[in-house]
């Protein structure tokens, strides 16, 4: 059974720390890159130069997979605190690479070839980071508080973020422009560092989940070969996934950008925006995460999926029309509460449908994958819009994948009531009070309920199935 109390917070506030980090490294390359783009291309071409880093950006998304599959089955068969400091290791790497990563000016190319090494290995541990984090979150939650335990892994992805504009923020007001595409834009590549590595010492002292250490052991723990067995699950969650990452990384990496490249506003105003925002935003987070352990995780999502495909077009027009801070900040905010309906649950859904001794690699290996075909060329896919002249393109790029994932919440079945220690056994823990028994069966790991596009659920592998 989960730990309570004092111990329970323990493990929250040790996984959400060592996720801040790893994040924190992830996306001060996304929001620094308007600041070091210059060092490492040909200065001819604003928009090539960010295509450039965005392209690169977008590898590091490509190595997530290899990640997942390495780093979920550590996972899997050493436990989840090895591989959580394995990550943080790898992190800390990545970062102090690109900190002393040579200039164009200095060794020509040869600077973005560290550039895309330091991207691929900072790739290969958000890939297993992700799914690990997801994992022990969940697991060392009581049953009834999954969902909000699970919130504080966007928590922590978020105040990495926010961490990183904060500092961007105090570099711009205490750095000439000139200072921050010179060398100011090195320092929070230092600071991620540093961070890691405090992160490491925290993590080798963490304690493992008692859902890991119960479960049986075995020669198939964290296989493909095991995986494979829960194929229609790992579909599902690359299905569930395309929709939530690509609009999570339009209104929090790409979101800067957009407001001062397409709207004219100035990158200090355009920072703060987003700054603002994502601590609302982050606050939203267990707010929601608690509300699915009431409701399930279905109403969030489906709710996420409508708003997302009938709002984004709306909302990115007015955005880059905008002219000043407080209208801006509105429409993020908008934008983000949508958002928040998939981001809160998202890790705790993708657990809850695989058995322990696969459950960080069925969670790592296809969530890397929709995250590299869908989350990682977000930004790259808005500033090729842009540089074709469409860029309305975008908004109803973003719609449209919405509006898929929508098929997936609709069909999908409710998750909450699972048991962690018995998902893919045919075995179920008893319904929660005023559950409909139909939600609370185990079906494949909560699979779904029906399959009114078949097309689609073909893809998906979602019929409807028995207990197993």
């Amino acid at each position: 059974m989960a730990l309570t109390g004092r111990e329970h917070w323990k493990k929250i506030w040790v996984g959400s720390a060592g996720n801040m980090v790893e994040w924190f490294d992830w996306f001060v390359y996304a929001s620094f890159a308007t600041y070091f783009a210059g060092a490492f291309f040909p200065d001819d071409n604003p928009t090539a130069q960010l295509m450039n880093t965005a392209g690169i950006f977008a590898v590091g998304f490509f190595m997530r997979p290899v990640g997942g599959w390495l780093l979920g089955r550590i996972a899997d068969r050493r436990g989840r605190k090895t591989a959580l400091t394995l990550t943080v290791t790898l992190m800390s790497l990545s970062a102090l690479l690109i900190a002393f990563a040579p200039t164009y000016a200095v060794a020509g190319y040869g600077g973005a070839a560290v550039l895309l090494v330091a991207r691929l290995l900072q790739g290969l541990s958000v890939g297993g980071e992700y799914a690990a984090s997801a994992t022990y979150l969940t697991e060392a939650s009581a049953p009834e508080r999954r969902g909000f335990a699970s919130s504080f892994q966007y928590v922590s992805m978020t105040a990495g973020q926010i961490l990183g504009l904060g500092l961007q923020i105090i570099l711009q007001r205490t750095l000439s422009d000139d200072a921050l595409h010179s060398w100011g834009w090195r320092i929070p590549f230092v600071v991620g560092a540093l961070g890691a590595a405090v992160v490491f010492y925290l993590r080798r002292a963490m304690l493992e989940t008692e859902v890991y250490e119960e479960a049986a052991s075995g020669e198939e723990r964290g296989t493909m070969r095991a995986l494979w067995r829960h194929r229609r699950e790992a579909f599902l969650v690359i299905a569930l996934t395309m929709g939530g990452t690509v609009a999570y990384y339009t209104y929090t990496t790409y979101l800067t950008k957009y407001l001062s490249n397409s709207a004219g506003l100035s990158k200090e105003t355009a920072t703060l925006v987003s700054f603002t925002a994502l601590i609302v935003f982050a606050c939203l987070q267990p707010l929601a995460g608690r509300l699915s352990d009431r409701v399930g995780r279905r109403p969030l999502l489906i709710t996420f999926a409508v708003g997302s495909t009938f709002l984004t077009v709306p909302i990115m027009t007015m955005l880059g029309h905008v002219g000043s801070f407080w209208p801006a900040l509105g429409l993020a905010l908008l934008a983000l509460v949508v958002v928040t309906g998939y981001t809160s649950i998202n890790a705790c859904v993708k657990a809850e449908l695989f058995p322990t001794g696969v459950r960080a690699l069925g969670v790592a290996l296809p969530y890397a994958i929709a995250n590299a075909l869908f989350g990682g060329t977000a930004e790259y896919v808005a500033l090729w819009f842009k540089d074709a002249g469409i860029e309305s393109g975008f908004s109803w790029y973003v719609a449209g994948c919405a509006a898929v994932s929508l098929v997936v919440y609709v069909t999908m079945r409710e998750t909450r009531d699972l048991d962690l220690n018995r998902v893919g056994s045919g075995r179920a823990r008893s319904p929660r009070r005023g559950s409909h028994p139909e939600t609370t069966r185990e079906h494949g790991g909560g699979m779904c309920q029906t399959a009114p596009v078949l097309s689609f659920a073909m893809i998906i592998g979602s019929r409807r199935a028995g207990p197993q």
